[in-house]
C-alpha cells in the first residue's frame, strides 16, 4: 500500500459528556483564565496610555482611532521601553497597518529614532508616499524604487556627517527593488603551467611532449584556484562552471566582479522622452517637441525635481504648454509615478549593508510581513540583511501565520535572531543552512507526521525479509506554548469589530456548494476513476510524480470542462486520460450561479469583485467576461499585464466607466488595495495559500466601507474541490490561533481534519 494510504485510516472519535469545546470553554471561564494570566505574566502595555506619545498622534493631520492609539502605545512601549528588538502588528485587513505604523514611526521619531526605512510590495510604494504626506507634518519622503535607487543611495553615504534633519524622514524600498542587484562574472587572473607528459605512463625514457595549460589564479596572491576535490581549474573550467561566486581560500580576495547586463546603455534624450512618456496624454512626437522647444537640461531638472513646474510649463509667449484636461490627468498620475534616469545598479540592501553605518536607518518597517516567511527566497534574506542593520524592527501583516509552525520560524530568525539563538535554534556551520534548526522548531511547536511504509522485500534463501522506510511530512497546526512565547510577547492584535461598530458594516461570508449537470458529473465520475487508479498504481510503486497532475487535473476540470482535457504523465508523457468538451457557450451551473448573484447584486446597486485561479492556459476570466457581457453587464478583467503601480489607477478608471463586474486573480490584488467599491465578492476558485485568501476576501470589508459585505465561497459538491475547500478551512483555523482570535468563517462547517494538502485530497480520491 502506498505512503498516503498508509495515513489515510478512518477516525474513530469518542465523545464525552464531560468534554465541551474550547471556544464554550474560554466564554465560561475566559474572565477568571485572563486575571490569572495577567498577575503571572503582566501585560507590557495595560491600556494607561503616556501622555507624550498620545500629544504626537493629536498633533498628526489625521488623527488615530482609539484601538489603532492602543496598538501605537503598546508597541513602542514594546519596542522603547522593554527594549524589544522588534515587534509585530497582527491586525486584521482593512483596520489601517499603514496608519498605525506611520503613527509608531512619528511617535518614535520624538524620542530619537530619526530616520524610518519602510519595505513594500511594488504597487504599494507610492500608496505609502501618500499616506505618510497625509499624516505626518513636514515629513521627509524618498521613494526607492527606480533604477536611480543606488544614485540616491550613494547621496545619503556623501551627506554623512552633514546636519541631520529637523523632521522625519521616510525612505521607501520596493520589495522587487530590494532584492535586485547587478550581474556578475568571474574575475581571475591566469597562470601559464608547462607539464612534460610521457607517451607511455610511468616510463621515463619514452617520448614526451609538453603541454601548456592556463590556470585561473588569483590576482592578488597569484594562488591557484581549485575544485573541492583539490584539482587545479583550469580558466575555461572556471568559466563554464560559474554557477556561485568564489573568494580566494588565502587571501579571501573576490574572484567575481560585477557588470552591467549586455545591453545597450540608453542616451541622455532617450531616457528623457521615455519618462515623458509616462505622463499621461504625452506621446513619443509630443516629447521629442519638448525637448526641441526646451532643452534637455531645463526638462530633466523639471521632471526630476518639481514635477508641478513641468505641468505649468509656459511657451516663450506666456501660454500654458498643456491643456486644464491635460494638466489634471497628470496631476492625478503623480500619486503613483516618480520620475528617474538612472539604468540600474548595485542591489540596494548589499549597499546598505556595506556602504552605510550600523544604525544609519533606526527604525524598519516591514509591509505584508507574511511574505518573508520562506527560508530560500531572496526577499526574505535581504529582509534579514536589513532588520540586523536597524534598531528596530516592526512588522506589520494580517496573517502572520498560514497553518504551519514554520510560517513563524524564518520571520523570528530574521527579525529577532538573538531570542532564537537563546531558545537553541541555531545556524548549522556544516550544512549552512537553518534546515536543521526548523525542524526542530517544528518537533517542538508544530505538527509532524512520521509515516512508516513496509513493503515485502525480495525472497533470501532461507528466509523473507520486508524493507521498512520512514519519511516525515508537516501538518497545519501551532503548538499553544509556541503562540505564548513567540507571538503573544511580541505582537499587538487588532480586529476591525475592535475599532468601533459604527466603523464598518456587517461582514458575511457565505458558502454554497453546487451540484453538476448530469453529463458534467458523469464525466468527472469517469476523469477521476481513471485517474484514481493511475494515481494509486504509480503511488504503490513508489512514484509521487502523478500527485500533482492528478489533483490540479480534477480540481480544474469542473470549472473547466468548456474545453478538452488531455491529461499526460509528466515524464513518460504517455496518455493518463482525455475528456471532450461537455458545455459549450452555455453558462456551466457554477457560472449561471454567478450571474444569478451579479443580478441581485446590481439590482441592489452594488458590484461585484469576482476571483478566479485560472487565468492562464485555461483563461476561465475571458470566459465569464463574455458570458456577463451576453448577460448585459459590463465587466473587465484585470490581467498580470496591467503594471503593479498602475493597478489602483485601472480599478479607479473601470470604475468611473461603471463597470459592474471586474474579474481578476486573488494573487493580483491580494494586499494593499483598498476595493470599497466591490462590496460583494465571489471566490470561484479558493485556491491553497490561505494568506491570498484572507487578503483577498477583505479587499472591500475596510475603514470607509459604508454598505455590507458578502463573500461567496462556490463549490462543486462531489468533487475535489470540496477537499480543498476543507484544508483552507482549517489552515485558516490555525492561523487564527495567531491572530488573537477564535476560527469563525464561513468556511468553518468543512473544517473536519488536520491533514495536509495532498492528503486531504488523496484521502477523497482513495476512499
Amino acid at each position: 500500500m502506498s505512503a498516503i494510504a498508509d495515513v489515510i485510516e478512518p477516525e474513530v472519535t469518542e465523545t464525552s459528556p464531560n468534554v465541551i469545546p474550547l471556544s464554550q470553554f474560554v466564554a465560561d471561564f475566559g474572565d477568571d483564565l485572563l486575571t490569572a494570566v495577567s498577575q503571572q505574566n503582566p501585560p507590557v502595555y495595560d491600556g494607561t496610555p503616556d501622555i507624550a506619545r498620545e500629544l504626537v498622534m493629536d498633533n498628526l493631520k489625521r488623527n488615530p482611532f482609539d484601538a489603532q492609539r492602543d496598538v501605537v502605545q503598546a508597541v513602542t512601549r514594546l519596542l522603547i521601553n522593554e527594549s524589544e528588538k522588534a515587534a509585530i502588528i497582527n491586525a486584521e485587513m482593512g483596520t489601517g497597518k499603514t496608519m498605525m505604523a506611520v503613527a509608531t514611526a512619528a511617535v518614535m521619531f520624538n524620542e530619537g529614532y530619526k530616520r524610518s526605512l519602510v519595505i513594500s510590495p511594488p504597487h504599494l510604494v507610492y500608496k505609502w508616499r501618500r499616506e505618510i504626506l497625509e499624516t505626518v507634518p513636514k515629513a521627509r519622503v524618498w521613494v526607492l524604487n527606480g533604477p536611480d535607487t543606488l544614485h540616491k543611495l550613494l547621496q545619503l553615504r556623501e551627506a554623512l556627517g552633514c546636519k541631520e534633519s529637523d523632521s522625519p524622514e521616510f525612505f521607501i524600498l520596493g520589495r522587487v527593488r530590494m532584492r535586485m542587484g547587478a550581474h556578475w562574472q568571474p574575475a581571475f587572473a591566469t597562470r601559464k603551467v608547462h607539464v612534460r607528459t610521457y607517451t607511455e605512463s610511468g616510463n621515463e625514457h619514452s617520448q614526451s611532449f609538453v603541454q601548456t595549460e592556463e590556470l585561473a589564479s588569483c590576482p592578488r596572491c597569484s594562488t591557484i584556484v581549485k575544485d573541492s576535490e583539490g584539482n587545479p581549474l583550469t580558466s575555461v573550467m572556471v568559466k563554464h562552471n560559474a554557477d556561485r561566486q568564489q573568494w580566494c581560500v588565502n587571501c579571501n580576495e573576490p574572484l567575481w566582479t560585477l557588470v552591467r547586463p549586455a545591453r545597450r546603455q540608453k542616451s541622455r534624450r532617450e531616457l528623457l522622452i521615455n519618462a515623458m512618456c509616462q505622463l499621461p496624454t504625452i506621446g513619443k512626437k509630443t516629447a521629442e517637441k519638448l525637448i526641441s522647444s526646451f532643452g534637455e537640461e531645463l526638462l530633466s531638472g523639471m521632471l526630476e525635481d518639481n514635477l508641478y513646474e513641468f505641468i505649468n510649463l509656459m511657451d516663450d509667449e506666456g501660454e500654458l504648454v498643456f491643456t486644464d484636461r491635460q494638466a489634471t490627468r497628470m496631476e492625478r498620475s503623480l500619486a503613483s509615478l516618480e520620475i528617474s534616469f538612472g539604468q540600474g545598479g548595485f542591489q540596494p540592501t548589499e549597499f546598505i549593508k556595506r556602504y552605510l553605518p550600523e544604525h544609519y536607518f533606526d527604525l524598519l518597517i516591514v509591509d505584508e510581513g507574511h511574505e518573508y516567511k520562506n527560508d530560500n527566497s531572496a526577499q526574505g534574506q535581504a529582509m534579514g540583511v536589513l532588520a540586523n542593520k536597524v534598531r528596530k524592527v516592526l512588522l506589520l501583516t494580517g496573517t502572520l501565520m498560514g497553518g504551519y509552525a514554520d510560517d513563524l520560524f524564518f520571520l523570528l530568525w530574521r527579525i529577532m535572531p538573538r531570542r532564537m539563538i537563546e531558545d537553541g535554534f541555531r545556524f548549522n556551520p556544516k550544512s549552512g543552512t537553518l534546515g536543521t534548526a526548523a525542524m526542530a522548531f517544528m518537533r517542538q511547536h508544530g505538527i509532524l507526521k512520521d509515516i512508516y511504509k513496509e513493503t515485502d522485500a525480495k525472497n533470501h534463501r532461507t528466509a523473507r525479509g520486508k524493507n521498512t522506510s520512514v519519511r516525515t511530512q508537516k501538518a497545519p497546526g501551532f503548538g499553544p506554548m509556541g503562540v505564548a512565547r513567540y507571538v503573544l510577547p511580541f505582537t499587538a492584535f487588532l480586529k476591525l469589530k475592535d475599532i468601533g461598530d459604527n466603523v464598518l458594516p456587517p461582514y458575511n461570508e457565505h458558502f454554497k456548494e453546487i451540484d453538476m449537470e448530469a453529463e458534467q458529473a458523469e464525466r468527472y465520475t469517469a476523469l477521476e476513476t481513471t485517474l484514481t487508479d493511475a494515481l494509486k498504481n504509480a503511488l504503490r510503486s513508489g512514484d509521487t510524480s502523478l500527485l500533482g497532475v492528478v489533483l490540479n487535473c480534477l480540481l480544474a476540470w469542473p470549472d473547466c470542462c468548456f474545453r478538452e482535457e488531455v491529461v499526460k504523465h509528466p515524464r513518460t508523457r504517455q496518455l493518463l486520460a482525455f475528456v471532450p468538451s461537455t458545455i459549450g457557450d452555455e453558462p456551466s451551473p457554477k457560472e449561471e450561479a454567478l450571474i444569478h448573484l451579479c443580478k441581485a447584486e446590481k439590482a441592489r446597486g452594488r458590484r461585484v469583485l469576482v476571483y478566479t485561479t485560472y487565468t492562464g492556459t485555461r483563461d476561465t476570466a475571458a470566459r465569464l467576461k463574455g458570458l456577463l457581457a451576453a448577460e448585459g453587464f459590463k465587466a473587465s478583467v484585470l490581467r498580470a499585464s496591467v503594471d503593479t503601480c498602475k493597478r489602483e489607477d485601472w480599478i479607479c478608471d473601470q470604475v468611473e466607466r461603471e463597470v459592474d463586474v471586474i474579474i481578476t486573480n486573488p494573487e493580483l490584488v491580494k494586499t494593499g488595495l483598498d476595493l470599497l467599491d466591490f462590496p460583494c465578492i465571489v471566490f470561484m476558485q479558493s485556491g491553497f495559500n490561505v494568506y491570498t485568501l484572507q487578503q483577498a476576501a477583505r479587499r472591500s470589508w475596510r475603514i470607509g466601507q459604508k454598505q455590507p459585505v458578502d463573500v461567496y465561497f462556490l463549490g462543486y459538491s462531489g468533487s475535489a474541490q470540496m477537499a480543498c475547500l476543507s484544508l483552507m478551512a482549517k489552515k485558516i483555523s490555525v492561523s487564527q490561533s495567531t491572530s488573537g482570535d477564535m476560527p469563525d468563517t464561513g468556511l468553518d462547517v468543512l473544517n473536519q481534519d488536520g491533514d495536509s494538502i495532498e492528503v486531504a485530497l488523496a484521502k477523497q480520491l482513495i476512499n
